[in-house]
C-alpha cells in the first residue's frame, strides 16, 4: 500500500508551544488523530496572529482550508511538551500551502508532519479570490 509522504521545508518561519490537554487523549491513551488536526489549526491561528492576520482577515480576504495531509510519526501523551513549527510556501494565484512539524521533548522527536492547502476566500460572495501580494510577502518571511 502506498503511504503519504510529506516533504517538509528545511527551515520554518515560526514556532509555538501548545499544551497537550487531558481531553486530547483518545481511548488508546495518546493524542488522537483528529486532535492532531486541531493542533495544526491552533498552530495556524498562532502563525497568522504573529503576522497580524486572522483566518477571516488577511489583507482584506478570508482563508478557507482546501485540503489537509498528516503523516503520523510518534505517539503524543498528556504532559509532554509539544512544539509546533509552521511555514508558508507554494504560493499560487489564489492560495498557498502551510507546512507543519509537531515535535516533542528536548530531542524534538517528530510527532507529525502536516500540510494544509489554504485558499483566499470571500465569505460574503462564497468565492475564491486572488492572493494579495502583500500577504504573500508577509507570510513568506
Amino acid at each position: 500500500m502506498a503511504r503519504l509522504k510529506i516533504e517538509l521545508p528545511e527551515s520554518f518561519a515560526f514556532s509555538v508551544s501548545i499544551p497537550v490537554r487531558i481531553t486530547d487523549l483518545n481511548y488508546g491513551g495518546h493524542v488522537g488523530n483528529d486532535t492532531i488536526l486541531s493542533l495544526l489549526h491552533e498552530a495556524r491561528v498562532q502563525f497568522l496572529l504573529s503576522r497580524s492576520y486572522t483566518e477571516m482577515n488577511m489583507e482584506g480576504v478570508g482563508l478557507i482550508m482546501s485540503d489537509a495531509a498528516i503523516e503520523f510519526k510518534a505517539e503524543l501523551f498528556h504532559g509532554e511538551a509539544l512544539k509546533a513549527y509552521v511555514t508558508a510556501g507554494d504560493f499560487g494565484r489564489v492560495g498557498f500551502n502551510l507546512y507543519y512539524k509537531l515535535v516533542k521533548g528536548s530531542e524534538e522527536t517528530i510527532v507529525a508532519a502536516g500540510r494544509t492547502g489554504m485558499v483566499c476566500f470571500d465569505y460574503s460572495r462564497k468565492k475564491p479570490v486572488p492572493l494579495p501580494s502583500k500577504a504573500m510577502e508577509t507570510l513568506g518571511t
